[in-house]
């Protein structure tokens, strides 16, 4: 394990404190703007502004690495990662802010899509595993750290700011010192939307929706921390509670999901979020303790959504399209991102901070009622038939890219498959009846 590890540990440090980075300026921003006295609506713009540089990054940015390179790509990009932190803390301004938010989103897309790549390349069919839940561990530590340094600062001032900016010049160091070999150049996933939707009607509304109801949440919660009452480090301690615990309850809601129907799991966890929601907002708990417990009940299920719909699309696509529906629908999963912090900043205006977990509430309902239609109206994969929760897993709400899925298990048997019509012929004649081509469908999905 740590021969294979040490081609790839420069680079993973690097990871490490550009998501550190990460975890403080995204905390920092809405925190800042709240003592400022900037409404809701303005700084909901500040998701919507980062989701839409983000998904414009998953799209584009392949093309400024393949003219750069690797290495030349990442410098670049956290060097406008640091330039922005700085200017944001120099020139305190809501629509300042805005506009420099989608500079963060895009680097953020394009540096996280140079790490997947370079971590993929260099990792065998053994290692792949170990490698792939290492970089989720490094960015899940760093994101929290990041915004737990949030309560040893004054966020009124722009000494936070100027942390944040060196946090992301010392992530280009290890990389610029490491003499490892580029790996090749990145690949892009086109979004075809509407073979999504033939491919699982659930997964394409549902990642919608968790998209909209995350992105909401993700960029507001800070917001509505403040205006609960909570000081800093209770805020830092919430938004850090949800990240853990939707990262621990995914593995037992996979699990169940391998073992049933993937829809009712969704169905019922959508449930829960939903009801978490409507009792936040409803009884507008005022006490540390009680409300910390209700977003975390509310952020262990939510964040659990999102992986389970990704395996039921994959239950239904074909092993060669593993990574252009998960890409698709995590590009779609950004769409929502964009939407939810749009629609969450006025209604929180208009009707105050609790208002937020109506939003998601809302969401939610969706993604409940529909799962469940749609249960009556198409059989599910035979448990027999599917790949195990963890071969499709992603990290999409943390911020991955397409690039990611390439680490897959799944990603990678389907590489050295042979893909030759005569291979594919030959497997398509020796499908037994009552395989997975026998499921009922249509060409609508339906």
């Amino acid at each position: 394990m740590t021969r294979n590890l040490l081609p790839v540990a420069a680079l993973l440090l690097g990871t490490l404190f550009l998501f550190l980075g990460n975890g403080l300026h995204s905390l920092l921003l809405p925190m800042r703007g709240t003592t400022e006295g900037y409404s809701a609506t303005l700084l909901g713009l500040l998701g919507t502004s980062w989701a839409s540089g983000f998904v414009l990054g998953c799209l584009t940015a392949p093309a400024i690495v393949r003219r750069a390179g690797h290495i030349r790509a990442f410098s670049i990009f956290a060097a406008i990662l640091a330039i922005v932190a700085l200017m944001t803390g120099i020139h305190v301004d809501p629509i300042w802010w805005v506009g420099l938010r989608a500079f963060t989103g895009f680097c953020t897309a394009g540096t996280s899509m140079i790490i997947e790549s370079w971590l993929n390349e260099r990792a065998t069919n053994e290692s792949r595993g170990a490698i792939f839940s290492l970089y989720i561990a490094i960015t899940l530590f760093g994101v929290v750290a990041g915004q737990m340094i949030v309560p040893f600062g004054d966020t009124n001032t722009a000494v936070l700011f100027m942390v944040c900016g060196i946090v992301y010049c010392v992530a280009m160091l290890p990389t610029l010192m490491s003499t490892a070999v580029s790996p090749q150049p990145l690949k892009q996933v086109r979004l075809d939307l509407a073979g999504l939707y033939r491919n699982s009607p659930v997964s394409f509304l549902g990642i919608l929706m968790v998209g909209i109801a995350n992105g909401a949440y993700g960029t507001l919660a800070a917001v509505f921390g403040r205006q609960a009452g909570l000081p800093d480090a209770d805020v830092a301690l919430m938004v850090s509670t949800v990240i853990f615990l939707g990262a621990i309850m995914q593995f037992p809601a996979g699990r169940l999901s391998d073992r049933m129907d993937r829809r009712y799991v969704l169905a019922g966890i959508s449930a829960v979020a939903a009801l978490a929601g409507v009792l936040i907002f409803l009884f507008e708990p005022a006490g540390k303790v009680s409300l910390l417990i209700m977003v975390g009940l509310y952020g262990a299920m939510s964040n659990a959504l999102y992986p389970i719909a990704v395996s039921h699309a994959n239950d239904f696509a074909a092993p060669e399209d593993f990574v252009k529906v998960s890409g698709g629908l995590l590009l779609l999963y950004g769409i929502g991102t964009i939407i939810g912090p749009t629609v969450g900043g006025p209604v929180m205006t208009m009707m105050g901070p609790y208002a937020l977990f109506m939003i998601t509430a809302c969401a939610h309902i969706v993604v409940f009622v529909y799962a469940i239609f749609r249960s009556r109206r198409r059989a599910a994969v035979p448990v027999s038939e599917r790949d195990p929760f963890p071969a499709t897993m992603s990290n999409g709400p943390l911020m991955a890219t397409p690039e990611s899925l390439q680490m897959s298990p799944r990603a990678a048997q389907t590489t050295v498959a042979d893909p030759s019509p005569e291979k594919i012929e030959e497997e398509n004649a020796t499908v037994e009846p009552g395989g997975r081509d026998d499921i009922p469908r249509n060409p609508q999905g339906q």
